[in-house]
Formats: structure tokens, C-alpha cells, sequence
């Protein structure tokens, strides 16, 4: 069929965990705690990436590169990411179920969704250990996709590599990529989609990208509100997206227009934006 059949969803930032903070307050910390002072646009800029190699993207940013020079007499090493890392996963795992909402309006779409007959998959930067927590408690609270992909499920290659997506279209039987939308709200989400070669999508109220918490972005003025989307939406175009969408709940009207183009002869990535 010259339609769309399945949906990929991200999950922090995208499905569940608003603004993302579970991991990014984590990277913070555990910086901190090696005496190095990070901000919030450095803990967020490589999120959505495999949490390893997240925090050797960190590290490799020419100003926390240099700060680690400056405090330990060398450049990083490998052993220092994996002790980074050693930090990191007891820390997420500590409070990591604290972040499980569902994001407002996702178990509404993604019921609609299924109602027409789509499949839902999902990829993620957790590992397998991490979404034992993160599916079981957003399960309890109405969300749960069809299948879900952990970066160990593909030899550790997560974003921007392709190969979780390959493995939710195995699993679900999904015929085509073109036939996909993968939605996310990290530059590496739209990335991986890009590079599996679906239709990707930037979610942009509570995304990592926007990286406020609700309370924060309704309490902003409408022009504050109006500058702050369209620059994130910005973000995700420049990265390759072929769409951005306000709220998960714009998705069902995203998916008739793309099946719209699809029976057009359009394909992911060769429309005019």
C-alpha cells in the first residue's frame, strides 16, 4: 500500500520524561563530580545519542576537552569515559522511574493511531537495563508501544546510526522505509531517521531541544512561546527533518498529509520544506 504503516517514537522527550531531565541532570552531576562545570545546552547537545557515547561527545567538545586537560595535566582517555559512564547508569537508575510520565496527549495519539491500523515502534538512547524501568512504569500509565530497540540490540551502533530503526521494522513487519515516520526530539533523533531513510519528524513542545520543563514553557509569554518553537523547529529542519510538529497530537493530521504525498510519488527527504 502507497501509505504509511508504521511509527517510530523516541522516548525521553518524545513519549514520556518532558523536556528530557532524567538524563541530562545526570550528566550535569556526574561532571560536577569530576570537577568539571558543564552547562545544560553541553549536557543536552549530544542527547539522544547511546549514553556512552554521549559522555565521549562531551568530553570531546573543545571547551570541556580543555577544561579536562587544564584540571588532570592530559587529555581524556577512554578509561575516563568509562569511569564517567560507571557513575552515570547506578545515578539514572536511581531516579530514572521518577521520569516515566507519558508526555501530555502521546497515549491519546498513539491510540488513534493503532485505531487506523498503524504499527508503533520505538528507539531509544537507554540501554536495555534502563528501559526495564522506563517500559514498566509508563506501561502502568497507559503508554506502551508494539516493540521497542535498545542500542544493545544492534552491537551498541545507536544514533545516528540507522540500525534500531532496521530492527523495529524486522520485529513489526513493516515492508518499506518510505513507509515510516520516525518522530523525535533530539538533533540525533532526526539524524537517525535521515540516515535510515523514513520520514523524520521533530516534536518540538517538550523536546530535549526546547529542554524546559512544562511549567516553565506554559509559563511564558505567547511571544516567548511562538520564538522559542520556531527556533527549535529551526534546528530540526537544519538537521534534515522532513517535518516538525508542535505536539504528538499533530501527528495523525502529519500522517494524512505524508500519505497525500506519498500516493504523489514523494518520498522521505525530496519534498520542499
Amino acid at each position: 500500500m502507497n501509505k504509511i504503516e508504521g511509527v517510530i517514537l523516541d522516548w525521553a522527550g518524545t513519549a514520556v520524561d518532558y523536556g528530557c531531565f532524567a538524563p541530562v541532570n545526570v550528566f550535569v552531576t556526574i561532571f560536577k563530580n569530576a570537577g568539571i562545570d558543564v552547562t545544560m545546552d553541553e549536557a543536552r547537545a549530544p542527547m539522544g545519542m547511546l549514553k556512552i557515547d554521549h559522555i565521549r561527545a562531551m568530553l570531546s567538545m573543545p571547551r570541556l576537552s580543555g577544561l579536562w586537560e587544564d584540571k588532570y595535566g592530559r587529555p581524556f582517555e577512554e578509561q575516563d569515559v568509562e569511569k564517567l559512564y560507571a557513575e552515570f547508569e547506578p545515578a539514572l537508575m536511581d531516579c530514572l522511574s521518577q521520569y516515566t510520565d507519558p508526555i501530555p496527549g502521546v497515549i491519546e495519539t498513539v491510540d488513534k493511531l493503532r485505531s487506523q491500523g498503524l504499527k508503533i515502534g520505538s528507539t531509544t538512547g537507554y540501554t536495555n537495563t534502563m528501559m526495564d524501568v522506563v517500559v514498566s512504569n509508563a506501561r502502568q500509565k497507559g503508554y506502551s508501544p508494539d516493540s521497542y530497540v535498545t542500542p544493545d540490540d544492534t552491537d551498541s551502533y545507536g544514533r545516528p546510526y540507522p540500525y534500531m530503526i532496521y530492527r523495529n521494522m524486522e520485529q513489526l513487519k513493516l515492508s518499506a522505509a518510505w513507509g515510516i515516520v520516525k518522530v523525535g526530539d533530539t538533533t540525533s533523533d532526526i539524524k537517525e531517521g535521515v540516515n535510515a531513510g523514513v520520514w523524520s519528524v521533530g516534536v518540538v513542545i517538550g523536546s530535549s531541544e526546547m529542554g524546559l520543563h512544562q511549567e516553565q514553557f506554559e509559563s511564558l509569554a505567547p511571544s516567548e512561546q511562538e520564538k522559542i518553537i520556531a527556533d527549535t523547529k529551526e534546528v530540526f529542519l537544519q538537521h534534515g527533518a522532513d517535518f516538525t510538529i508542535h505536539t504528538m497530537s499533530e501527528l495523525p493530521a502529519l500522517i494524512e498529509q505524508i500519505n497525500s504525498l506519498l500516493s504523489k510519488g514523494y518520498r522521505p527527504g525530496f519534498i520542499i520544506k
